[in-house]
């Protein structure tokens, strides 16, 4: 017997607080959040199967591509909003989410070019901008993470709004409009990529320069790190 109260113990070992520590918990595999990213994964290569039958220019089976594209898009508005609104982030997500969007996007470009429905300087353009973008984030990774911009997610929005329509069989007005759609899509992939590469420059030089001077207060200091003496 230590002549300590329980109370008291109870309180030292939850640090002082006299409440018990609450451990978080990560979010399993298996969660809302991630089952969308992997839908949208297993929806990629059923897409490419749906877009391509009987040569690629059945209007029903494109429209059954389209169908499969939507909702891969949607599941895309809403896995990354669940994991972070109910705490469902996870290391599979991370890497997951992104290689998901990826794959939809350029599995739907490159199958349209293949098809002759698309320039493939149109694909290679979104294609180079969604890879360099995705390897600067990786660049500066140990210095700042690069926030999605409103004009980011516009680009998404006019990419996928502009894709889908490629998909379906269009015809008169709604075959010029999509071009149109195209267009906007393009601007904004160029525009949004340079400024994505600004912001990663500024901010790998605002983390170096932090670090240069972190660096300089560490070597200043005395062996025993009490600091210069008065």
């Amino acid at each position: 017997m230590t002549g300590v109260p329980a109370s008291a113990a109870g309180a030292s070992a939850a640090g002082g607080t006299g409440r018990p520590k609450t451990v978080r918990r990560q979010a399993g595999l298996w969660n809302i959040a991630n089952i969308l990213t992997m839908l949208r994964l297993v929806l990629v290569p059923v897409f490419v199967l749906l877009l391509m039958h009987g040569g690629g220019y059945d209007p029903a089976w494109r429209a059954f591509a389209w169908a499969a594209f939507a909702i891969a898009m949607i599941t895309d508005l809403f896995d990354g909003h669940l994991a972070r609104a109910y705490d469902l982030v996870t290391d599979f997500g991370k890497i997951a989410d992104p290689i998901a969007d990826k794959a939809i996007m350029g599995a739907a470009l490159i199958c349209l070019s293949i098809l002759g429905d698309l320039p493939w300087w149109v694909t290679g353009v979104i294609l180079f901008r969604e890879l360099g973008i995705t390897l600067m984030r990786f660049w500066v990774i140990r210095h700042a993470v690069i926030p999605a911009s409103r004009g980011g997610k516009m680009k998404t929005l006019a990419q996928g709004t502009a894709v889908g329509m490629y998909v379906l069989v269009l015809t008169g007005p709604l075959a010029t409009l999509r071009w149109w759609v195209m267009a906007v899509a393009v601007v904004l992939t160029v525009v949004t990529g340079l400024d994505y590469v600004k912001q990663a420059v500024v901010l790998r030089r605002a983390g170096l320069a932090k670090s240069r001077e972190a660096l300089r207060a560490r070597s200043g200091e005395e062996p025993s790190g009490r600091g210069p003496a008065r």
